[in-house]
This record gives structure tokens, C-alpha cells and sequence, in this order.
């Protein structure tokens, strides 16, 4: 038997309890992870609150990344060894002391990071590289704005980004946050309680691309800032979904608006970990790109780890110590 933290019913961060399950096995193709770090993401939180149902075949329990070792290979696994130390992007599953996870979602934790470093990164990575490059299309040269540049996500968009070449601007809730968003490699970071951020890229030539998780009345905002030919890539909705949109914008300015969600995507999620193995991992490894940390929790106080993450005053990953 293993401990592993379940939610005991929709609800907020308090339905979140320590309990005991029994020790996955590892399917076909897939390794069972020893967890040390499991991250905390914002998708965690909307299944906690019954918003967002793990895929079928997954594990019920929250937790979409970890780091840890190799504990156990299924048939069929032939890249990795028992004893590799690995972090993954999940399915479901993390907040536990063991997780099944298909072998081709692991990456080799980069030289130079710890076990707590390398579990900041596989959630939010796959999501930037998935959306920001291949969804995205994002160019050498092009301007780039980030929402919740602060956040896990746009600490690594802010990151990427600059790395590959592209003006990176972003929003952010404060001052010093904003500062926290320059200090990575942004332009420009906008208070978003006191600062118009469609003004400010219209004055910066707007967006040829921008990541948002926001939505609601940022939608139509996002539309207004975007240059001729730019793109607008969703990936959450934390206004909403939902909003009356003139699309004569889209048309006359030939606008692209893109999104997607990753969870489900197991080939996908694939071909994403050698992607980010070969163009991204040796930025890494070399010192020119960080998982950016905030604070650390133990698995049994996962609910305070959700609370700080829902109360915003986080600066890039929480992670829960297993």
C-alpha cells in the first residue's frame, strides 16, 4: 500500500485527504515512478472542484507532473532502467508515493536540477512548447505577449520564448511581479489592475502572438491587441468560456484563434518529451533556462499547497514534498 492524497468530493481545497491505496502496476509501455516531487497546477485544482475528470483509464487521484526513480518497468519499455531518475507529465496520479505513467511521457531529469527543480517542469513545459511553437507557430523576432506572466506557465513562456529569440511581453497582478516577469526575460510587463495591456502592445506594434488562460472580457481584448495575421492561443479559462464575439476582426485582419488541452493527447504528449529533449533540455542543462520555484509543501498538507496556489500570491511552482 502506498499514501496518496484523494479528493473526498468536489469541493475546495479542504475535500483534499490523506489516505492510503494500493501500489500501481505498470500496462504495456508503461514504468512506475517513485515519486520525491509532485507539482501543483491549476488543472489539479478544477478536478478537485469536479470541473475537470481525468481521462479514462486514469488514475482518480490529482496530480498531472512528478519527479522521481524508476521503480518498475512494463513490458515493452526499453528506454529507461530501474533506478533512472525521470519527470514526467501525468495523466493523473501525482500526489501518491507511486504513479504509472507511459514510459514515452518521461523525460531524464536535466543536468544540474533536483529532483523538486525537475518536478516544476514537465506540466508546464509540454504545455508552452505544445502551444506557444508547434500550435503557435512563434518566430525569431515576433512579438510575444504572455497572460499571468508570473504564474508556472508564464514563467516558462516569459523564458522560452526570450530563449528562441522572440520580444516577450506579459500581464501580471503587481508591481512586483511585474518585476519578477522582466527579471526573466520580458520586454515589458504590465500591471493588469492599472495598465492597459491592448494599448500598451498597440504602441509596441501588438501581438503577433498571444498565450492566454484567462478568457471572458480578455477575449475580445486579445483580438484588439493582435497585429495583422497574429494568433490567439487558449489554453484556460479562468473568466469563463463563454463571451459575444464580433469576428469582423478575424476576418478583415486575417486572425488565427487556436487552443487546446493536453490531458488526453497520450501520442501527442509524445512527441512533445522529444521535442522538448532535443531543443529545450540542453537550454536547460546549461544553465540558460530555470524552473522558476515558490514554495514547497508535504503531500499531507496539499490543501494549504492548493489554497497559496488559488490565493495568487505565488511567483512561478508549487510542488508537494512525497
Amino acid at each position: 500500500m502506498m499514501q496518496a492524497i484523494e479528493v473526498t468530493q468536489p469541493g475546495g481545497p479542504e475535500v483534499l485527504a490523506l489516505t492510503t491505496r494500493p501500489m500501481p502496476e505498470p500496462a504495456h509501455d508503461q514504468v512506475v515512478i517513485k515519486v520525491a516531487y509532485a507539482g501543483v497546477n491549476r488543472p489539479d485544482a478544477l478536478q478537485r472542484a469536479g470541473l475537470y475528470n481525468p481521462p479514462a483509464g486514469a488514475s482518480d487521484l490529482p496530480g498531472l507532473e512528478c519527479a522521481g526513480e524508476v521503480a518498475a518497468l512494463g513490458a515493452g519499455v526499453t528506454d529507461w532502467q530501474i533506478g533512472d531518475q525521470v519527470c514526467a507529465l501525468l495523466p493523473g496520479g501525482g500526489y501518491a508515493e507511486y504513479v504509472a505513467t507511459p514510459a514515452a511521457h518521461c523525460l531524464p531529469v536535466p543536468r544540474g536540477l533536483s529532483l523538486a527543480q525537475a518536478a516544476c517542469l514537465p506540466e508546464t513545459f509540454f504545455t508552452v512548447w505544445s502551444n506557444v511553437f508547434m500550435r503557435g507557430g512563434l518566430q525569431a523576432g515576433e512579438r510575444f505577449l504572455v497572460h499571468g506572466g508570473s504564474s508556472g506557465i508564464g514563467t516558462t513562456a516569459i523564458q522560452l520564448a526570450h530563449a528562441f529569440g522572440a520580444r516577450v511581453f506579459a500581464t501580471a497582478g503587481s508591481d512586483d511581479k511585474c518585476a519578477a516577469c522582466v527579471a526573466l526575460g520580458a520586454e515589458a510587463a504590465f500591471n493588469y489592475r492599472d495598465a492597459d495591456f491592448v494599448a500598451e502592445m498597440k504602441e509596441r506594434g501588438r501581438a503577433d502572438l498571444i498565450l492566454d488562460m484567462v478568457g471572458g472580457s480578455y477575449i475580445q481584448r486579445n483580438i484588439s491587441a493582435l497585429a495583422d495575421d497574429g494568433r490567439l492561443v487558449q489554453i484556460a479559462f479562468l473568466q469563463g468560456p463563454k463571451v459575444e464575439l464580433n469576428l469582423v476582426q478575424v476576418m478583415t485582419r486575417r486572425l488565427t484563434i487556436t487552443g487546446s488541452t493536453l490531458r488526453p493527447q497520450s501520442e501527442a504528449k509524445a512527441r512533445i518529451a522529444q521535442a522538448l529533449r532535443q531543443h529545450v533540455w540542453p537550454l536547460i542543462a546549461a544553465g540558460k533556462i530555470a524552473p522558476v520555484m515558490d514554495q514547497e509543501f508535504a503531500l499531507a498538507d496539499a490543501a494549504a499547497a492548493h489554497a497559496r496556489m488559488e490565493s495568487s500570491a505565488h511567483i512561478g511552482k508549487i510542488v508537494l514534498k512525497v
